[in-house]
């Protein structure tokens, strides 16, 4: 027991001295399974874990839809999915946050990152909605809820991260993400609409474009509506293993930037450069928390927590209940790829004991780490905005995503009581 207290003392001491999280996960986890079994054994770990994890064909999806991201970035996805849903739904009360909360989770199905999400929305949304006198509460929490769809949403990085550290089937996992992330857009959507309601100067409504625009807007953005059922599909329909479907995305995705002339010879290296340095420093994230856990393992904390919970006299519910407030609390001070990389392997074994179905249990993770990423005081998706965003008030962002943090509470509560939500379309893959 001091050993796992030492080891989780000593990584959240290097995370606030600002060592990356990777690093941190990998070098408490090498010192520490050396503290159990000596230094031979842990250093053929490292040897071994990297290794494998290297030459995964699990991971090889990993770059595959990073790079699809970054290409149909370079396309201009953004901006034309802001205009489309724009043209539809601006002229309402409103609207215009409404079709931020929307072209956020268009973006998200292709870039699979709440952060990115949010960072390149800011940059799209933010000068339309002040330009209409929007509210900066109500502008700024709208793009900041939006961008948490990001890791939801598929294709998701981190579902694909959650199945391989669970043992669960990827593609299941993207189908169980769907409905929740339509129902999370729904949601958002719902908020902008009751807070508008109440105070209806906080969103104006924008002028409203004539059914020719609104057609020449979605026109644009076919291609890449296309790509995602395509690739989703493909998926669902057995088609595709997701491995093969983020090659055809990939694929598809650099056909789509080079029928729009969107990319060169030079900006083609720049996204493979990209995609690399982003893949790159997944997995090393993904090998510190391998390492991490390896030292959790040998520890005993699996054997430790499964014995305390079997001597609480609570029903599963209160224990699934505690497991969430913890992640709630470590979203607001870990990157959610960290978390969730952090306590998967730990957390697993419990809620499989407890009877619980992993391929639900990883979308009620995604889900609260979504809630986390605008949970005060330190919601990360908050935090990139204020960068993206200088001249926006800190407690201004803070106050605008309160609505949304309450359709996450609600949306969370429906997919623990009802189960189906996220499990309705994996049951007709199974």
């Amino acid at each position: 027991m001091d050993t796992i207290i030492a080891g989780f003392a000593g990584l959240f001491l290097l995370i606030l001295l600002r060592l990356p999280i990777a690093f941190a996960m990998a070098l408490v986890g090498t010192v520490g399974v050396a503290s159990v079994v000596g230094w031979g054994p842990a250093l053929a770990l490292v040897q071994q874990t990297t290794f494998d994890t290297g030459l995964s064909y699990e991971l090889s999806v990993v770059p595959l839809f990073v790079l699809m991201g970054n290409l149909v970035a370079r396309a201009g996805l953004s901006d034309e999915l802001y205009a489309a849903s724009n043209a539809w739904l601006g002229h309402r009360r409103g609207g215009l946050a409404m079709a931020t909360v929307l072209a956020c989770g268009g973006f998200s199905a292709i870039c699979g990152s709440s952060l990115a999400t949010a960072a390149t929305m800011a940059r799209v949304a933010m000068p339309s909605m002040r330009r209409y006198g929007y509210a900066d509460s109500l502008a700024a929490g709208s793009i900041a809820a939006g961008g948490t769809l990001g890791i939801l949403i598929p294709p998701s990085v981190i579902l694909v991260l959650y199945g391989i550290l669970a043992g669960q089937d990827i593609g299941l996992l993207f189908a169980a993400g769907l409905l929740p992330g339509l129902l999370g857009i729904m949601g958002y959507m719902a908020a902008v609409a009751a807070v508008t309601r109440l105070r209806p100067e906080l969103g104006p409504r924008a002028q409203r474009a004539g059914m020719a625009e609104r057609w020449r807007t979605t026109r644009q953005v076919w291609g890449v509506l296309l790509l995602f059922v395509v690739v989703m599909g493909g998926i669902y329909g057995g088609v595709f293993t997701p491995t093969e479907a983020a090659g055809v995305g990939a694929f598809g995705s650099f056909l789509f930037a080079l029928a729009r002339r969107r990319i060169n010879a030079r900006s083609l290296i720049d996204v493979l450069v990209q995609a690399i340095e982003t893949t790159a420093m997944l997995f090393f994230i993904l090998i510190g928390a391998l390492l991490f856990s390896g030292f959790l393992n040998m520890a005993g904390l699996p054997d430790l927590l499964a014995k305390l919970v079997a001597g609480i006299a609570a029903p599963p519910v209160a224990v699934l209940a505690c497991l969430l407030a913890i992640y709630l609390l470590l979203g607001c001070v870990l990157e959610s790829l960290a978390m969730v990389l952090l306590t998967v392997p730990v957390f697993t074994p419990i809620v499989a004991d407890l009877g619980f179905d992993l391929i639900w249990f990883g979308i009620v993770v995604v889900v609260v780490t979504e809630i986390s990423l605008i949970t005060p005081p330190i919601g990360l998706n908050v935090f990139v905005l204020r960068s993206v965003l200088p001249d926006v008030k800190t407690g201004d962002i803070f106050r605008g995503v309160v609505p949304f943090w309450m359709a996450d509470i609600v949306r969370l509560t429906l997919i623990v009581a009802v189960p189906a939500i996220a499990l309705a379309l994996p049951g007709t893959m199974r």
